[in-house]
């Protein structure tokens, strides 16, 4: 997947979790940095729930700051 397949699937709402070759699931953040150019590691968990429930929670934070 290249540079503009990746920003057209975040624009249709994709996940940034990844699947690892040892079997273990990654989230990525959905920016890119500028100066690496790559997208910082968010966590890595043993099963997709897992991420899942920890994406979610993110997205929950960052909206309720308080």
């Amino acid at each position: 997947m290249n540079c503009e397949e990746r920003s057209t699937a975040h624009s249709r709402g994709q996940k940034m979790i990844r699947k690892l070759k040892n079997g273990q699931f990654r989230i990525y953040s959905r920016k890119i940095d500028e100066k690496t150019g790559k997208r910082r590691n968010l966590g890595t968990y043993a099963t997709r729930e897992q991420a899942e429930k920890h994406e979610r929670d993110i997205q929950f934070f960052k909206r309720h700051r308080g």
